[in-house]
């Protein structure tokens, strides 16, 4: 062999002339470009590896949120609930993988399925809810595909922004509390510590304990801390369980035990079952104001995730820039039509993925590694049907708490900004509705503006918004004024 043959050459299928590669890489390299962004084999499969370890516990959570009735009454089984996550999980992740090519991994999104469960089912059945996913995936499609999603990113203040991912925070804190039963509808208050203004029951001590057990494992450093407090949490109540300690008839999601095999098949009873149309007990308006809430719980977060991921893996140049980033945002929108189809809920981007970067992923072979381990979790849902519910919530607080931490870029000392922010971020959790807490801060942000004689600072974008906003709060009374009621 010649020296010459032994040195690094340039081959056309990187991106980026002049650049140097080892010769004789495998066609998984080549794919996936793993030598130029500077990774091995060993890393992505480490870094894929790490990144479904800090997600797995959206297989426990998503279930549980998902988990109430809808206008007629009926439920979507857990059994098909964790099988309908996980594959939509395994799906959009390795497409990201094989065709975005960055180490982004999907799933359903906590913050579409509390408006799923909270919003939407009561008002429709669950099969006419997916359809809505499908259609706010197909709007997300389209304005990707368009240009104009960026365009609407840079049109809202950056404050909102801050502010709509503390809302969905401080909502998603409050579903974990109350399906934990730590919070209650009272009797003499609105809310409650408990049914009776204290706490009873073992399930809702171990859920304080989980919680507790989280938290300090994040303050520790320790990566996976939310999949390690369930797996403790679990394996707590299950031994509690087996003691006799607690009677079976105090968990809201069943006893923790195995019923027969750990290993079964997937449960597919829900693919599918999408309806479009039937709407019209809730009304046009309801429906696309309800298309537009699961637009907005499922656009905010993924595009500042998509870059946060990508400049941690120095793959993002100082403008935000980086490869992949448009078929990212596509494949990001098309989660939510997938999830619904799926029954899953819209799919998103996970900041989790930072993990992954962390272990040294750079490239879409770790997200293919993390969803080929979402997809053997379909032969496993006996395991985590297991979990109990109470102890599952303790991560929808944790996880809360997590996205509060934007409060720190919010400049509290200027009212046209703490205003908005604050009637956004209490609203959402206080009404139930991401809606409500969005259009309250829309309309004060505007209204500020103008009182400051700054109206010139308002674009074109937020004045419509703040119209749409207007005639919703105002529905009610317009359509007696039209005779509609």
């Amino acid at each position: 062999m010649t020296q010459q043959s032994l040195e690094p050459r340039t081959t056309a299928d990187d991106a980026g002339e002049g650049t140097r590669i080892p010769a004789g890489r495998s066609w998984l390299d080549r794919y996936f470009h793993i030598s130029k962004r500077g990774s091995s084999v060993a890393r992505e499969v480490r870094g894929g590896v790490t990144t479904f370890m800090a997600m797995a516990y959206i297989l426990l959570l998503n279930p549980l949120i998902l988990s109430g009735k809808d206008a007629a009454g009926d439920t979507l089984g857990q059994k098909a609930l964790i099988t309908a996550t996980a594959f939509a999980a395994a799906f959009t992740t390795l497409l990201m993988g094989f065709f975005g090519k960055v180490p982004l991994a999907l799933a359903a999104g906590l913050s579409v399925s509390g408006v799923l469960s909270s919003q939407v089912a009561p008002q429709m059945t669950w099969p006419q809810a997916m359809g809505m996913c499908v259609m706010y995936g197909v709007v997300i499609m389209l304005l990707v595909v368009t240009g104009l999603r960026e365009m609407i990113m840079n049109a809202i203040p950056l404050a909102l922004k801050h502010a709509i991912t503390m809302g969905i925070g401080l909502f998603v804190a409050l579903i974990g509390l109350v399906k934990a039963g730590f919070v209650h509808q009272g009797k003499a208050t609105p809310l409650s510590l408990g049914a009776t203004g204290e706490l009873a029951g073992w399930p809702v001590l171990l859920f304080a304990v989980t919680l507790l057990a989280i938290f300090m494992l994040q303050a520790r450093g320790i990566p996976g801390a939310i999949l390690i407090g369930i797996v403790g949490g679990t394996a707590l109540a299950v031994v509690l369980n087996a003691l006799d300690v607690i009677d079976a008839k105090q968990w809201a999601s069943g006893a923790p035990e195995l019923h027969g095999s750990a290993v079964s098949m997937p449960d597919f009873s829900i693919f599918g079952d999408v309806e479009f149309g039937g709407w019209s007990q809730v009304g046009a308006m309801t429906v696309g104001m309800i298309v537009f809430t699961l637009v907005l719980a499922g656009f905010f977060d993924a595009m500042a995730t998509i870059i946060g991921v990508g400049t941690e893996a120095k793959l993002a140049d100082d403008k935000g820039r980086m490869p992949g980033l448009s078929k990212a945002l596509f494949i990001d929108g098309a989660g939510g039509a997938i999830g619904g189809v799926s029954g899953a809920s819209g799919q998103t981007v996970f900041v989790e993925s930072a993990t992954g970067v962390g272990e040294g992923a750079r490239t879409g072979l770790s997200s293919v590694i993390t969803g080929l381990f979402f997809a053997a979790c379909l032969f496993f849902t006996p395991l985590t049907a297991i979990v109990p519910g109470e102890v599952a919530a303790a991560a929808l607080v944790v996880i809360g708490a997590m996205m509060m931490m934007n409060a720190r870029h919010v400049d509290w000392a200027d009212r046209a900004t703490a205003i908005p922010v604050f009637l956004t971020v209490v609203i959402m959790p206080f009404t139930y509705s991401i809606t409500a807490g969005v259009a309250a801060g829309v309309i004060s942000y505007v209204a500020i503006k103008v009182a400051q004689s700054r109206a010139r600072e308002i674009g074109a974008f937020m004045w419509g918004l703040t119209v749409i906003f207007i005639v919703y709060f105002a529905l009610n009374p317009i359509e007696s004024w039209m005779g509609v009621h």
